[in-house]
């Protein structure tokens, strides 16, 4: 579903989709990576990659992912489900998690109709979340799906790694660009420990998997997410930091952040100053990199080093004011904050005209969700009357309640000690 304009060409009205842009009275056209100039006498075209290529910013951005501090949310993380293989002390309560009955998760055909609305609405990049995405039965076609709308330009992923490898080929195919690996030690045992389960030699197979795709061209962003916990796993850093010596990856170290049932205090965190500190012992030639706009991580590199080093300080130093990111729930909640407890069910209304069940493909079809939400054609092929439906009442719905969400998102989330008190759902339902 796009936003539209009207303008007058020739005899009949032209209807410029959310993909085609003017430049003095030139029409510029997007369309699988193929960048067209558009005129009344000749087409221009340059071939470049689907998902790298520079998009010049006169289409102006969805209102309904601005918020009321101008902040544009273009990347949508979505948790695919709350199971998961491993049992992390961070992430899973010891007594576990109460797991949503399958009918109140939302299901593959609402996933993607859900990913065509963002989509459509100006969301470049999705991540697929869980618990743990690939113990879901049909995460490869899922992917697929995803993968093909129009418009996305980085679809990724956030694993433990345990299952990957033998996935991966196919992720590839369906469009995967890159992937966030969580380990927390490089010690099997203490694997064993600090996830409460086996599997450290998967999780190293399949790092290794990535690095010899990426030699053959994948080009598969790898980055290494490894929560640092006093006691731990916090005399591992510098052999974390080594990875990067020999491997073309980025290691982000993560501060230790509260949530339900995780046991956080103050103490068991160590902090981003406190970790370069560590480093910089070692290695005082390290330099900071500039980060990019919407980075959430501070971005180190040791010359000589193929790999880099990120920390993520969220308990620290917030990146709030760049905050680019929304949070889709496995059950269908929109979160507009990791750290805030303010949920809208999206499930809900998308279900409204399937009479509250579960949406399914065949109800997919039947409904004509996707086809709504299909950016339009190119230019050239369209005459629309200025009549026309362009959108739903659903999808209306849909939007503003969106909308209204993200316009109440906080300019920040609250400090160290208002979080380790508040009402959130455990990391392992809500995807990170």
């Amino acid at each position: 579903m796009a936003q539209f304009l009207f303008r007058k060409t020739g005899a009949c009205l032209r209807l410029l989709p959310h993909n085609l842009y003017t430049i003095e009275r030139k029409f510029w056209a997007l369309e699988g990576g193929q960048r067209s100039l558009q005129t009344s006498s000749e087409t221009k075209s340059t071939p470049q990659h689907p998902r790298s290529f520079n998009e010049p910013t006169a289409k102006p951005f969805s209102n309904f992912l601005t918020d009321q501090f101008h902040r544009q949310h273009d990347y949508l993380r979505i948790s695919v489900t709350e199971r998961c293989n491993l049992r992390c002390l961070y992430c899973m309560p010891e007594e576990g998690v109460e797991l949503s009955p399958p009918p109140q998760l939302l299901t593959t055909p609402e996933i993607l109709y859900l990913s065509s609305i963002f989509v459509s609405q100006g969301v470049k990049k999705i991540r697929l979340t869980g618990g743990e995405p690939t113990v879901r039965k049909d995460i490869v076609p899922l992917m697929q799906g995803i993968g093909k709308l129009r418009g996305l330009r980085e679809l990724c992923l956030t694993t433990n790694g345990i299952s990957l490898r033998r996935k991966l080929d196919q992720m590839v195919e369906a469009g995967l660009t890159g992937v966030n690996l969580s380990l927390d030690t490089l010690d099997p045992f203490q694997f064993q420990i600090m996830t409460r389960r086996s599997g450290f030699d998967a999780v190293k197979k399949s790092i290794d998997r990535i690095l010899e795709m990426n030699r053959a061209g994948a080009g598969i962003k790898l980055k290494i997410n490894c929560v640092i916990m006093r006691g731990l796993n916090d005399r591992e850093i510098i052999p974390f930091v080594n990875m990067g010596q020999q491997m073309p990856l980025e290691v982000r170290f993560i501060e230790y952040m509260p949530f339900d049932g995780n046991k956080w205090n103050q103490r068991k965190m160590v902090s981003y100053q406190e970790m370069l500190g560590i480093i910089r012992k070692e290695y005082p030639t390290i330099i900071k990199i500039a980060d990019h706009k919407n980075d959430t991580s501070k971005t180190y590199q040791i010359p000589g080093f193929q790999g880099r080093i990120g920390f993520i300080t969220s308990m620290t130093h917030n990146f709030c004011g760049s905050c680019n990111r929304l949070r889709i729930t496995s059950d269908g909640n929109l979160k507009v904050c990791l750290f805030g407890n303010s949920e809208v069910s999206l499930r809900d209304i998308i279900r409204k005209e399937n009479n509250g069940q579960p949406i399914n493909e065949e109800d997919l079809k039947r409904l004509r969700l996707l086809e709504r939400t299909k950016p339009a054609p190119r230019l050239d092929e369209l005459c629309y009357d200025e009549s026309a439906e362009l959108v739903n009442e659903q999808e209306r719905e849909i939007l503003n309640l969106i909308g209204a969400a993200v316009n109440r998102k906080k300019e920040k989330h609250a400090g160290m000690d208002e979080l380790k008190n508040m009402q959130n759902r455990p990391m392992i339902l809500i995807g990170g």
